[in-house]
Formats: structure tokens, sequence, C-alpha cells
């Protein structure tokens, strides 16, 4: 039953693929780190205004944290070099550049041989 009005949405190609499950993993491990890092830098911000005594304890757990987040964000990098070098781009050549390819490795090999030949016998019997 055609009632003629548009749907309420309509898919669209992704701009970019999809990361890679590994690379994804690392990503969402690396935000849920540093966010843990963030709310922890935030309380030891404001139990250091407080003057509390979990001001010092806060402080150096935010460091280590720091230390931990950095890795995290390090990690995504690594794992998405590693898959790009693993089973990134595989560039083919299109099958129009193989044959010109292909040409010009025959037209390479047909300049050898003829060099190679140099005179032929009849041509130094006639000299």
């Amino acid at each position: 039953m055609d009632t003629g009005r548009q749907p309420l949405w309509q898919e669209e190609p992704a701009a970019r693929p999809r990361m890679a499950d590994p690379v994804r993993t690392a990503a969402v491990r690396a935000v849920i780190i540093v966010a843990l890092t963030l709310i922890q830098a935030m309380v030891a911000f404001l139990c250091t205004l407080a003057g509390s005594w979990f001001a010092f304890p806060a402080v150096l757990s935010t460091v280590a944290s720091t230390v931990v987040a950095t890795w995290g964000v390090l990690d995504v990098w690594v794992t998405r070099q590693v898959w790009v070098q693993r089973n990134g781009v595989q560039s083919q050549p299109s099958s129009t550049a193989r044959e010109l390819r292909r040409e010009r490795r025959r037209a390479r090999r047909q300049q050898r041989r003829e060099s190679r030949k140099g005179p032929s016998r009849v041509d130094r019997a006639a000299a």
C-alpha cells in the first residue's frame, strides 16, 4: 500500500568504513580509561579545594591513571598500525595497468633479444 509519503529516514553510505574489531576494542578501552581518569582528576581537584585528607591519594592515583590512559591511547594507535600492516589496504593493480606492464615487458625483452643477436652471419659475410 503506497501512500506516496517519503520514508522517515534514508540510508546513506558511511563516510568511512567501519573500524576493525581489534582497533575498535582498543578504542573503547581507551575511552573508558580516559573518562575514568578525568573523573578521578576532578575528584582530586575538588578534594584539594576542600582540604580533604583524600586529596593526596587522589592526586597520586590520578597521576598513575594518566600514565595508563596514555598507554591506552598509544595502544589504539599501535593496534591500528598493526592492523593496517597485516590486513589493511590490499592494492591490486587494475587489469589495464597490468596489461600495460606486460606490453612494456614484452617490448624490453624484444629489444634485449635484438641487441644480443647483433649482426647475423649473412650480414657479416656480405661485409
